[in-house]
C-alpha cells in the first residue's frame, strides 16, 4: 500500500510539473492573436448570398402556389 501511495505521489508531481510547463507556453501563445486578414480579405460571399436568396424565393413561390391550390380545391369540394 505504501508503494502505491509513493507511485501516486510521483505521478501527481510529474503531472503538476507538466501542467505548469504547458500553462507557461500557452500564456505566451495567447498574447499574440493570429491574423487571418490576408486570407479573409479576398473572399466575397455576395454572389453566394444572392444565389441562396434566389433559391429560397423560388421555393417560397412553389410552396405558396401549392398552399393556394389546396385552399381552392378545399373550397370547391366544400361547396
Amino acid at each position: 500500500m505504501k508503494q502505491k501511495l509513493q507511485q501516486l505521489k510521483k505521478i501527481a508531481a510529474s503531472s503538476a510539473l507538466i501542467a505548469v510547463g504547458a500553462a507557461g507556453s500557452e500564456a505566451h501563445a495567447a498574447t499574440t492573436a493570429p491574423d487571418f486578414s490576408t486570407l479573409t480579405s479576398g473572399i466575397d460571399f455576395s454572389t453566394v448570398t444572392t444565389g441562396v436568396l434566389a433559391v429560397a424565393a423560388t421555393l417560397i413561390t412553389v410552396y405558396v402556389g401549392i398552399k393556394g391550390a389546396k385552399i381552392l380545391i378545399g373550397m370547391v369540394r366544400g361547396a
